[in-house]
């Protein structure tokens, strides 16, 4: 085979959702920080990501993420975050996949029964506590960044479905957060398409009537993701469960409880004093996953009330691949279709 390009990936999962890992054929692109480099495959080299992301090697549910050396003093490794239509500052699933396939491939030293990572992401440094055993990650918990509320209450209007209450906040993208049963969901997976559609349309006209930006870097702008959140219940073992799903463009469903979705929810939870620092949050997706997550600890952000989130979950390894470009393969930067992307993308 004539090949014009050869990247290794490790496959991984974190609770359900698809956090792939560039481990191999791809150089740190140009950049003083990650953030720059995320910039620089934003606005001159996207191709990497359409290659790896859209058909006939990737595919709507695929995220990657490329390992490159940390740019932060400390910092044990860096990695940037690609999915479908973005490139997220940071992402809680992509980070517990990243700090598993570190790990558990040997690429960073595993101590066991605990290893303890500093992973520098576009959005900040992220501190990982891993626990391990037999060479294994049993779990992965991770230090967000700095989380906050960017609008309670507000009131987006939206074509065909008036107006639609939401709260706005951060988590490492912007989210419009909305109640599931006012909208007629259970947050179940016979609901994924429709709650693909809603979300989509909500997202839309939240971005043009509620312009945001970060308080410490204006390029993290514009809501990113309708998350669809569930009220707060006990369940059998007297856990505080908040069952939610996040809406990620053109259209597909957080196949895990999204962890920087449920970084989001804990700003707004502690902003209308529904849950304390180290009160555990048991997050759960559409499919039944979980992360626990608790604030630990009040910050403030450009002066205004923060949070500092945790979030612990699991991932898992499926495989090695090593994807190819034939010299006279016609789609070099893959296709979309709107069958399976909902809607087909450029």
């Amino acid at each position: 085979m004539r090949s014009a390009r050869t990247i290794t990936v490790i496959g991984c999962h974190a609770e359900g959702e698809v956090g792939r890992v560039i481990t191999g054929g791809v150089l740190p692109p140009p950049g003083r920080n990650l953030f720059e480099q995320r910039e620089y495959l934003r606005t001159q080299d996207d191709g990497l990501r359409k290659f790896l992301l859209y058909e006939p090697r990737g595919g709507a549910f695929v995220h990657a993420n490329l390992i490159v050396p940390p740019q932060t003093a400390g910092a044990d490794a860096g990695f940037i975050i690609m999915e479908p239509t973005d490139y997220p500052p940071m992402s809680g699933s992509n980070t517990i996949c990243v700090a598993t396939v570190l790990l558990e491939t040997g690429m960073v030293a595993m101590t066991e029964p605990e290893t303890v990572l500093r992973l520098d992401t576009p959005g900040g440094l992220v501190e990982v506590v891993a626990r391990c055993h037999e060479g294994r990650c049993q779990s992965v918990r991770l230090r967000n960044v700095p989380c906050f509320v960017a609008r309670l209450d507000a009131k987006v209007e939206v074509t065909g479905l008036g107006t639609v209450a939401c709260d706005i906040a951060y988590g490492g993208a912007f989210f419009a957060i909305v109640d599931a049963p006012t909208m007629g969901f259970a947050i179940v997976p016979d609901e994924a398409r429709e709650l693909v559609e809603m979300g989509e349309r909500i997202k839309a006209a939240a971005v043009e009537q509620y312009p945001v930006k970060h308080p410490e870097n204006s390029d993290i702008h514009t809501i990113t993701f309708t998350q669809f959140s569930a009220p707060l219940v006990k369940d059998k073992d007297d856990r505080t469960v908040g069952r939610n799903t996040v809406v990620i463009s053109p259209g597909k469903l957080d196949r895990s409880p999204c962890g920087t979705g449920s970084s989001a929810r804990l700003a707004v939870l502690h902003a209308r004093g529904q849950i304390t620092g180290g009160e555990t949050l048991i997050s759960q997706s559409v499919l039944g996953t979980e992360f626990q997550c608790r604030i630990e600890e009040a910050a403030t952000m450009a002066g205004q009330p923060a949070i500092i989130p945790s979030i612990q979950g699991r991932a898992w390894i499926t495989g090695s691949h090593q994807y190819s470009l034939d010299s006279d393969d016609p789609f070099p930067h893959g296709y979309t279709l709107s069958d399976t992307w909902y809607r087909a993308l450029d």
